[in-house]
């Protein structure tokens, strides 16, 4: 049941857009420049997310810094069992433009996946249900 409810708020929190943003010269704070001789994660699309998959997060930290937003998922001893991490402008399309937003879902301490978004992260569209015209509803009946 646990595992289900994690993968539901993964699910969840992360909300994939196509495209990107353009950021010019923008930098994460205390973020260094990847250098593939060192086992460095590339910041393009593809390659960051072929290479970022398992990598521990204090593995992410060491190169990026910590995330301009973080939320913990804890079991009730306190513990954290998963979080979800936004970086702001650190990845880039094959065009070279920059995403506004890129989630990072971690679970025992490995990305899992990667989202990447062209707002934000803070808000959300509007996802309220609407019944389709003509189909009566529960308080039709």
């Amino acid at each position: 049941m646990k595992t289900l409810l994690l993968a539901l708020m993964l699910g969840i929190a992360g909300q994939s857009v196509a495209g990107a943003a353009q950021a010019p010269n923008i930098q994460v704070p205390n973020a260094k420049a990847p250098n593939s001789a060192t086992g460095d994660i590339a910041v393009s699309e593809k390659e960051f997310v072929a290479g970022i998959s398992g990598i521990d997060k204090s593995k992410i930290v060491e190169q990026f810094g910590e995330p301009s937003k973080r939320d913990d998922i804890t079991n009730p001893d306190g513990k954290v069992i998963a979080s979800v991490w936004h970086y702001h402008y650190l990845n880039t399309d094959e065009k070279g433009a920059y995403y506004k937003t890129t989630e990072l879902d971690i679970v025992d301490d490995k990305v899992v996946m990667v989202v990447f978004m062209n707002h934000d992260g803070e808000s959300s569209p509007d996802a309220s249900p609407v019944p389709a015209p003509g189909r009566s509803t529960d308080s039709d009946i």
